[in-house]
């Protein structure tokens, strides 16, 4: 071996697993293993003395340290840190550069770098290794902006008088600081690097699965926004039913494509397409709002113009904070075919306020609406297509009561999206009618449905009639001639399709059984009103 052999292999990625071998994971030399784990070590320690750098400075400014014979003493310190990061890396080097596997790796990974190609990707594919290292195969920076899908935005503050702002000032720098520290990674705490450590294996093993039993392909994509994004695409179609349906899956404040939501689809028949978080797995970046839409845009993106679905044939499928991302993408991109929120909210500030003390209440309010305004059913509701919302009936994260269904905050979800879209049914009584349907699970909302004697058919047969005779654009008119009693049993109908109950917690998997594509009026060509 060369010693240009051993200085490349000193600072290429880490090899993790080669698919397909017997062995779980690859299986590293004595020298290998000895330099990672010092590497390893010295990397966390890094991380943890930054977070705690305030105080270790106190410390050392206690012990006399910023003295000239306490500097000389640290500058010792860290030089013997160094040596033994040099020998570390050294020691890595040499024992990848002896190990025909990892050599074989290095070979695959540095022509699928130079040029990738069919032949090149399944190379590489083959081996499971550090994220960073992985090719980009789509780059929106290369794409001219024109391509672009125009974005809407909301402006999540009113304007203030200059007085109301100066009042503010303090209150909007904590929520800037706390925001932009710790903030973020309580609201995503995926995000965490100490969490990626305590799932690594866990994570390893999810990308096994889908890999080597549902022959899933992994994909780098960059945003435009500079982010790399850690995706895993499983094509089913031409081989199954539901095969040519591909369902983009939006995880979690603390899910990953792994270990998430990917596998209900998945198992259901369809085409899945799984991608992580700004900051989660493999994806570089914060999951900041701005970095979440540019990430859910560029794997919309990546869908239609790499993979060649077609707009109407993708559905989007989401999991709690994931309805942010899958609401901001369903509101972009008017034509997919469906959206599915599972456990999620209208709006994070009141769950933020819940969890917070009141003191600092106002500070919670300034960082939300103005750093992470996570507005779901703003978004929501400017959707044209249809939508399924399944609420967890015992669900301890969305509830503002733990035990208390009533205070599910997806029932304001729906609340919100039944209202714009069928203005004249959901008249005030009609509305204390939902809610009173909302506040009771499954049994007992059947028995709802039948004490107000809803006709499925019925109601389905008016609707069908006013979007033949009318429009299927949102809002709907219809209900103007109705009488109380039928516009009770239309607003039940309604919410009895739009929303499914799952008797579970918040973080049980939805089992593919309970994965259905949203309900929606059809209505065929040679329909005959009635």
């Amino acid at each position: 071996m060369s010693l240009s052999t051993i200085w490349k292999c000193m600072f290429s990625p880490r090899l993790i697993k080669v698919y397909g071998t017997a062995s779980n994971l690859y299986q590293p030399s004595t020298y290998e293993r000895w330099g990672d784990q010092v590497i390893s070590s010295l990397y966390i320690i890094w991380k943890l003395g930054l977070y705690t750098s305030p105080f270790i400075v106190g410390i050392l400014y206690h012990k006399d340290y910023f003295t000239s014979e306490g500097l000389m003493s640290l500058s010792k310190f860290v030089t013997s840190i160094g040596v033994i990061l040099v020998i570390s890396y050294f020691s890595r080097g040499l024992g990848r550069s002896s190990d025909d596997t990892y050599k074989n790796f290095i070979k695959a990974l540095k022509e699928v770098e130079q040029n990738i190609t069919p032949l090149t990707k399944q190379n590489i594919s083959a081996y499971d290794f550090e994220f960073y290292a992985w090719p980009v195969e789509y780059n929106l920076s290369t794409i001219k902006r024109s391509n672009k899908i125009e974005t809407a935005a909301f402006n999540p503050m009113s304007h203030r008088s200059m007085v109301d702002n100066l009042f503010q000032l303090p209150f909007r720098i904590a929520a800037s600081v706390a925001i932009h520290t710790f903030g973020i990674r309580l609201i995503y705490p995926g995000s965490l690097g100490i969490l990626k450590l305590l799932l690594d294996k866990a994570l390893i093993q999810g990308r096994t699965r889908y890999v080597e039993y549902f022959r899933g392909e992994r994909f780098k994509i960059k945003t435009y926004d500079g982010n790399d994004l850690d995706t895993m695409f499983v094509d089913k179609r031409n081989s199954y039913p539901n095969g040519n349906t591909l369902v983009i899956c939006c995880e979690g404040n603390a899910g990953f494509y792994e270990i998430g939501i990917m596998g209900t689809p998945l198992e259901a028949g369809y085409s899945t397409l799984g991608w992580n978080h700004p900051g989660f797995g493999g994806s570089t970046g914060l999951p900041y709002p701005s970095q979440e839409q540019n990430a859910v845009d560029a794997v919309m993106q990546f869908a239609i113009n790499k993979l060649g679905f077609k707009i109407e044939n993708m559905v989007i499928f989401a999991w709690s904070i994931g309805g942010y991302s899958a609401s901001w993408a369903a509101m972009n991109y008017p034509d997919v075919k469906g959206v599915i929120l599972d456990a999620t909210f209208d709006d994070i500030l009141p769950l933020a306020e819940n969890q917070m003390p009141d003191v600092i209440s106002p500070i919670v309010k300034i960082a939300i609406r103005e750093h992470v305004n996570l507005n779901v059913a703003e978004q929501l509701v400017e959707y044209q297509g249809p939508v399924l919302l399944i609420r967890r009936s015992v669900d301890e994260v969305i509830c503002l009561r733990e035990g208390d269904i009533s205070s599910n905050r997806g029932n304001y979800l729906l609340k919100k999206l039944l209202w714009k879209r069928y203005p004249l049914i959901f008249g005030e009584s009609q509305m204390l009618l939902l809610e009173e349907y909302l506040s009771l699970t499954t049994s007992k909302q059947e028995q709802i449905l039948r004490t107000h004697e809803v006709n499925e058919s019925e109601c389905i047969s008016l609707l069908q009639t006013y979007v033949s005779e009318y429009t299927k654009a949102f809002p709907l008119k219809i209900g103007e001639e109705f009488g109380d009693l039928g516009k009770n049993r239309m607003a039940l109908f309604l919410a009895h399709k739009h929303l499914k109950d799952f008797k579970s917690t918040h973080c049980t998997p939805l089992p593919p059984e309970m994965f259905q594509l949203p309900w929606e009026v059809n209505v065929e060509s040679d329909y005959v009103f009635t």
